[in-house]
């Protein structure tokens, strides 16, 4: 049995889940379960919720007793106090107290994040940044999320909602962000950016003889990230030309974020996250433009070791680095593969 001071309880919140699990500070998952997420009901029963999925955890792990819990969810988050401000995914909570509601009920130390800061956690004690003193963190997918970790601990800010990358402007005069800002590197490189690209490029004269035309039956409004990927393994010249032009634009806003920050490690997750590292020679290409740091290609971009279950050990990861028992001895895990040129 692992000692009671290694365990920590993570719960990761989404809009439809809850994965909460018992997890030691090497980043073993001992036990895990999935639950129901009510989140367009009242904030009470969305908290019950979260309660009845600890307590699946607790009652399957007699005699394992946790020393914190540390809980990942989407949305702005006042980390300091533990209160989720807002989500969009969970709009049963509007500055809710949640991490004070769990620790009074099971009287143990709680510390909430935003999913993307937990995962970066995950990522920098056991995944592919171990070893590395500072990790910056994307994940791309619907949207894009940052972290950045500085010494083995998370970068939070003044209040504890720092780290909205993916909110970062690279042209003024661009797309309508959701956040209402124009022209975030999310309007250019997230998969609703991809898609919504390739959906404007099909209604060029000649694109209906692309191939992303064929890999949906709804035209193109059912075209997705996913299809314009396979469009482009295919080797459809109108898929290969969105896939170019979303890498270009990577490559702008990472040079910034290189010549900013100069990590240790950039590490990338998500689905499409996957995608842009397959493109990495030419984002690498991009980056001797758009980067003035004349060590920019000695940083090594990877992909993340962790994918589905990054929120569930991103949110262990942040119980246990504030109870001083995350063991960070530098180590990288089996099967972290670099994503070279």
């Amino acid at each position: 049995m692992v000692k009671a001071t290694e365990l920590v309880l993570g719960v990761d919140i989404g809009g439809t889940k809850i994965a909460a699990g018992l997890v030691s500070s090497e980043g073993r998952i001992l036990y895990s379960a999935r639950s129901k997420m009510v989140a367009r009901k009242s904030a009470s029963e969305g908290l019950r919720a979260v309660y009845a999925a600890i307590d699946d955890v607790v009652r399957a792990t007699p005699g394992q007793h946790a020393s914190a819990i540390g809980i990942s969810v989407p949305g702005w988050v006042d980390s300091e106090r533990g209160v989720v401000l807002g989500a969009t995914n969970l709009p049963c909570w509007r500055d809710f107290p949640l991490a004070k509601e769990i620790e009074t009920r099971y009287q143990l130390p709680t510390h909430l994040a935003n999913d993307a800061n937990a995962a970066a956690l995950a990522e920098a004690a056991w995944g592919a940044g171990a070893g590395y003193r500072n990790v910056f963190y994307v994940t791309l997918g619907t949207g894009i999320g940052t972290a950045l970790v500085l010494q083995h601990r998370l970068y939070q800010g003044r209040t504890g909602v720092a780290g909205e990358g993916g909110h970062m402007s690279i042209n003024f005069g661009g797309p309508l962000c959701g956040c209402g800002k124009r022209g975030c590197i999310e309007t250019y490189v997230s998969g609703t950016a991809i898609a919504r690209r390739a959906r404007e490029r099909m209604g060029e004269k000649g694109a209906q003889s692309s191939m992303l035309g064929k890999l949906t039956e709804q035209g193109s409004a059912g075209i997705t990230a996913e299809a314009v990927a396979k469009a482009a393994a295919g080797g459809d010249r109108l898929a290969v030309e969105v896939l170019d032009e979303a890498a270009d634009y990577f490559a702008i806003w990472l040079g910034g974020i290189i010549d900013l920050l100069e990590p240790d490690i950039i590490i990338v997750g998500g689905g499409v996250g996957r995608l842009m590292t397959s493109m990495l020679p030419r984002i690498q290409l991009g980056l001797k433009t758009w980067a003035i740091n004349p060590r920019q290609q000695q940083i090594p971009i990877v992909n993340a070791s962790y994918g589905s279950e990054s929120g569930l050990v991103g949110a262990a990861a942040l119980g246990l680095s504030h109870a001083q028992v995350w063991n960070t001895r530098p180590r990288r895990p089996a099967g972290t593969k670099r994503a070279r040129a």
